[in-house]
């Protein structure tokens, strides 16, 4: 119930200023839109399935201590698929793109830093511990990093550094801390909004083509020209997921599908050489990525928003633990599997997969859902 009063005054009474708005550390959600993306949460664990899928059955001719055999022995005919695995990465950088800028919309510098490292460390923590102990023990003995190396890996600086990794895919979470401190600078620092954003874009894709062409280490580094196409275009598709007629965000998209595609030709198809992938089509390499900005598009757009199953959340949270622990440990239990116990090959892929994906549940289960609220409330407490 709410009480009327009538005013007697000849003169209307002074319109009452509006209250300030209310300041959170979460972005405001664009008008129109709301709830989870949880086709994103899918497409996210489809990318970490094609690279595992790459890592276990699509690296050519390359003979495996786990198999016995080259992958392509193992799976005659689907292994020249599998080797386009590697792609599921490239569209884990389309969505990073449209997620960071998502979440560091609105947000001060110090929510933004504990977002990110509460989200990354503790299971790559716990990752970086089992990996180094199943790894050191005497049935397993394999490509053992030293103990001043294993502890470097704990930073997450090992590749800078020249260190043996621990996780062969933590290369890519290099990368998406350098694109992390890249947008923190140059739009959270300052307030991230759109036409920001819109700069950034525009002169980050004109200085990684720069930095591609001057071939200087310091530029390449600090620009990372081979996978800023992909950031750039999650960036501006997250820019149509706020208005869709925004022409220049189009734009961006546009040109950063156009760049990506040939950045992942360039990478992944050469002439024949028995050195080299030439395995791969160049044709499917663009398709490829081309779904991968579509699909990503087509979440953004409201597109896919039937697909909005509870089961898509579950996907979406056990992709991070999966992506870390599933190529050192798949190799440990497809080696008892199939080496072993004479599983055969199919079957032990599956198994492997069904298992890594199990240890990602566990990980996310008793590690990510206790120590990330922990440490980002730790990490965002102001003194």
């Amino acid at each position: 119930m709410t009480e009327t009063v009538v005013s007697t005054a000849k003169t209307p009474p002074a319109t009452p200023a509006p209250a300030p708005p209310r300041v959170t550390g979460a972005p405001p959600r664009p008008a129109g839109r709301g709830g989870r993306l949880r086709a994103l949460d899918g497409l996210r664990l489809l990318a970490a399935l094609m690279v595992a899928l790459y890592h276990f059955g699509g690296r050519g001719g390359e003979v495996t201590r786990a198999w016995g055999s080259s992958p392509q022995d193992q799976f005659p005919t689907l292994h020249a698929w599998f080797a386009y695995g590697p792609l599921g990465v490239q569209i884990f950088f389309v969505i990073s793109g449209f997620v960071i800028c998502m979440s560091g919309w609105g947000r001060p510098l110090r929510s933004f830093f504990a977002s990110r490292a509460s989200r990354l460390m503790p299971a790559y923590w716990v990752a970086v511990v089992l990996v180094t102990a199943v790894f050191a023990l005497p049935g397993v003995v394999y490509a053992a990093v030293t103990p001043s190396e294993a502890l470097l890996n704990l930073t997450l600086l090992q590749e800078p550094l020249g260190a043996h990794r621990v996780l062969g895919v933590d290369w890519t979470l290099w990368v998406e801390i350098r694109f992390y401190a890249l947008f923190a600078l140059c739009l959270v620092l300052p307030g991230v909004n759109r036409r920001r954003v819109v700069l950034f874009c525009a002169v980050w894709t004109l200085a990684a083509a720069i930095a591609r062409a001057a071939d200087e280490p310091a530029l390449t580094l600090l620009l990372i020209p081979e996978h800023a196409p992909y950031f750039i275009g999650g960036m501006g598709i997250y820019l149509l997921y706020r208005d869709r007629r925004d022409t220049l965000a189009w734009g961006i998209v546009a040109v950063s599908w156009l760049t990506g595609q040939y950045q992942a030709v360039e990478a992944l198809w050469h002439p024949s050489d028995p050195g080299q992938f030439s395995y791969r089509s160049a044709s499917v390499v663009i398709l490829i990525v081309t779904l991968g900005f579509a699909a990503v598009l087509a979440i953004a757009l409201g597109r896919l928003s039937w697909a909005n199953w509870p089961w898509l959340t579950v996907a979406g949270a056990l992709t991070y633990p999966f992506y870390l622990v599933h190529e050192h440990l798949g190799w440990v239990v497809i080696g008892v599997l199939h080496r072993s116990l004479g599983v055969p090959s199919w079957a032990t892929l599956v198994l492997t997969l069904g298992a890594m994906l199990g240890l990602a549940w566990l990980l996310h289960r008793y590690v990510e859902r206790r120590a990330t609220p922990w440490l980002r409330d730790a990490l965002g407490r102001t003194r």
